[in-house]
C-alpha cells in the first residue's frame, strides 16, 4: 500500500507538470521543454511498469501451469519495457545538456540545431540508443535459453534474463559504457559553458550562470539514474544468498532509488524555471480564486 500511494502521488505530480507543458505554445514548441516532457513520460512509464513488476515478483502461481506460462511471457514484455525506459531518461538528460551547450556556446546556431523538427528526430535517436542495452540482453537470453525455460515460472525481474555469469558481465559493461559516454558529454558541456561564463558580462553572464546550474542539475539527475541502474548488480549477488533477502533488498532499492528520485527531479527542474513555475502556479486553485477575487 505504501508503494501504491507513492506511485499515485508521483503520477499526479507528473500529470500536473505535463498539463503545464501543454498550457503554453512556447513550451511544446521549445526543444528544452519537449525533452523535459519526454523525461516526464519516460519516468511515468518506468514507474508504472516497475510497479507491475514488483507485484508480479511476489506472485505465486501454484494452481495452473498455463497461468504460470502467461505470467512468464508477460514478465518478458514488461522487463523489455523497463530495460528501454530505464535508459531513456539519462540519455534525454544528456540531450538536454547538449541543448544548453548549443544555446550558450553557439547561440547563432541554436534555432537551426534545436528546432522542433530536429527535436523530434532527436527523440527517435534517444529511443534508438536506449534500445541498445535491451537488444544486447535479449539477444543473449534467446541465444542461451532452452525451450523448457519458457514453460516455467521464476521470479519476475530483469535478472531472469541472466542465465550465466558472463551475461551479467556483458550487461554491466554495456551500462558502464553508456554512462561513461554520458558522463563525458556532461563534463565537456560544463567546461565549455564555464569558459563562456568567465568571458561573459552583464545579462549574458547571468544567463550563462543559469546554464551552468542546469548542467549541474542534469549531472545530479544522471547520478541518481546511475545508482538506480547499479542496483540490479547488487540484487543479483543478494539473490544467490537468499530469495527472501532479495525481495526485501529489491523493495528498498525500488522505493529509495526509483520512486523518490523520479518524484523529486522533475519537480525540482520544473520549479527552478521561472516561466514554467509561473505557468504551474496559474494552474493552482488558489491562484484562480485570487484572480476571481481581484476581478
Amino acid at each position: 500500500m505504501t508503494v501504491q500511494i507513492l506511485v499515485i502521488i508521483f503520477l499526479c505530480i507528473n500529470m500536473l507538470l505535463t498539463v503545464t507543458v501543454f498550457k503554453r505554445e512556447s513550451f511544446y514548441t521549445s526543444s528544452r521543454y519537449i525533452l523535459f516532457f519526454v523525461t516526464l513520460l519516460s519516468d511515468s512509464f518506468l514507474l508504472v511498469t516497475t510497479d507491475i513488476l514488483l507485484i508480479l515478483t511476489n506472485f505465486r502461481c501454484s494452481l495452473q501451469v498455463w497461468l504460470c506460462i502467461i505470467i512468464f511471457w508477460l514478465c518478458i514484455f514488461i522487463c523489455l519495457f523497463v530495460l528501454v525506459y530505464s535508459i531513456v531518461t539519462p540519455v534525454t538528460l544528456t540531450a538536454m545538456t547538449l541543448e544548453r551547450y548549443v544555446a550558450i556556446c553557439m547561440p547563432l546556431r541554436h534555432g537551426q540545431l534545436c528546432s522542433t523538427r530536429s527535436t523530434m528526430y532527436c527523440i527517435l535517436i534517444i529511443h534508438g540508443l536506449s534500445s541498445g542495452p535491451c537488444i544486447v540482453i535479449i539477444s543473449m537470453f534467446f541465444a542461451t535459453a532452452s525451450l523448457s525455460f519458457y514453460n516455467q515460472y521464476t521470479i519476475c525481474s530483469v535478472e531472469m534474463f541472466m542465465l550465466y555469469r558472463w551475461q551479467d558481465h556483458a550487461r554491466s559493461a554495456v551500462s558502464q559504457f553508456y554512462f561513461m559516454t554520458m558522463g563525458i558529454t556532461i563534463v565537456f558541456s560544463y567546461v565549455q559553458i564555464m569558459k563562456v561564463a568567465k568571458a561573459a558580462s552583464g545579462e549574458s553572464k547571468k544567463s550563462t550562470q543559469k546554464g551552468v546550474r542546469t548542467v549541474i542539475l542534469h549531472a545530479f539527475q544522471l547520478f541518481l539514474c546511475l545508482v538506480h541502474l547499479w542496483s540490479p548488480f547488487i540484487e543479483t549477488a543478494v539473490l544467490q544468498i537468499d530469495v527472501n533477502l532479495f525481495r526485501d533488498f529489491r523493495y528498498f532499492n525500488y522505493v529509495f532509488f526509483s520512486i523518490v528520485p523520479r518524484c523529486l527531479s522533475p519537480l525540482i527542474y520544473g520549479l527552478r524555471d521561472e516561466t514554467f513555475f509561473l505557468s504551474l502556479k496559474n494552474l493552482m486553485p488558489t491562484s484562480s480564486c485570487s484572480k476571481k477575487h481581484v476581478i
